[in-house]
């Protein structure tokens, strides 16, 4: 089990050819890229990778590249999480056998489902892998924001040990920080938020423009966690 993801945890966008296939030898160049600039994971099939224009076996290929090309210098966690409990679950024990580092799962999107359902979610996907797990809160496109008492809730199952949070809500972050132990991680998913939620307790950031700019980022925590010693 991972201590957790490090501090900049880069949202890997899926390179394309003209035709609109995954140009995997782009994918290889970019993850290389990535872990030699700033980047202590690499996080794929996110949004910002176009996971919802991929094809099952192309995500399946695309994270046995990233791990073949960097799972030896840098984290590799892949998005498996939907709004169906049961196909989440599927893709989670498949990408597993890959020799991933971690899931990421987001809140259920457009069925807008109650705190108790949410919690129920991840905690039926959790208890089918090994894997450390990161929950997702990004209310602005789920339309269903995750509580701070139930992320406190889900922290106390063993391999849920993050959560990215994309809410916007400072005072949100800061109770979550509150409310879990020193071993749950919080990220911020917003590049512009990270110093905020660096300012309450937050670990780092899953970040996209660390990919152009992963290395000053990665020494804005740092700056950030000395003058706070």
């Amino acid at each position: 089990m991972l201590e957790h993801f490090g501090e900049v945890m880069t949202a890997m966008v899926t390179p394309f050819t003209n035709n609109l296939e995954v140009d995997f030898e782009r994918v290889r160049e970019l993850a290389t890229y990535l872990v030699e600039n700033g980047s202590d994971s690499v996080l794929v099939m996110g949004t910002t990778g176009e996971v919802p224009t991929l094809k099952k076996d192309e995500k399946l290929k695309l994270l046995e590249v990233v791990v073949d090309e960097v799972g030896d210098r840098a984290n590799v966690v892949a998005g498996t999480g939907s709004y169906s409990t049961s196909a989440s679950i599927e893709l989670t024990k498949e990408v597993e056998k890959i020799g991933l580092d971690g899931v990421m799962l987001v809140v259920p999107y457009y069925n807008k489902p109650p705190q108790n359902n949410l919690y129920n979610h991840f905690k039926m996907i959790a208890g089918e892998t090994n894997l450390p797990v990161m929950i997702y809160n990004v209310p602005g496109r789920t339309s269903r924001n995750i509580e701070a008492e139930t992320v406190s809730q889900l922290a106390e199952i063993d391999n849920i040990i993050a959560l990215k949070e994309a809410s916007g809500d400072i005072g949100q972050v800061a109770k979550v920080c509150r409310l879990t132990d020193d071993d749950f991680y919080i990220y911020s998913g917003d590049d512009n938020l990270t110093l905020p939620i660096l300012s309450v307790g937050g670990q780092g950031v899953v970040s996209v423009a660390s990919h152009l700019v992963g290395k000053d980022i990665k020494k804005m925590i740092n700056y950030c966690y000395i003058s706070n010693i």
